[in-house]
């Protein structure tokens, strides 16, 4: 009788570990910070993806800060990001 006791709380003890230590990850991997697409902002090469006509995808565009080129941001940052050319924009700009 006292070896299942020991071996229930032993098995008690080690599901509450597994448990306590998936719950503290999970929320860290379930809450993604919102992402906004940001235009203007991304060097020569540096961009997410479709910079517009003439390039495909990630990593295309052909100039820094070019208008049509964008960067995933943290959402609400976009438009305070300051370039040599101007703040970043949520819509492409003429660059």
């Amino acid at each position: 009788m006292k070896n299942t006791d020991t071996a229930r709380k032993l098995g008690l003890t080690l599901a509450a570990v597994f448990t306590a230590g998936t719950t503290l990850a999970s929320p860290a991997a379930a809450q993604k910070a919102p992402m906004e697409k940001c235009y203007g902002v991304a060097r020569a090469g540096q961009n997410d993806c479709a910079a517009g006509p003439g390039t495909s995808c990630a990593g295309t565009s052909t100039r820094d800060y070019q208008g049509n080129a964008w960067k995933l941001v943290a959402k609400g940052s976009c438009e305070k990001i300051e370039t040599p050319k101007g703040k970043g924009s949520l819509a492409p700009v003429d660059r």
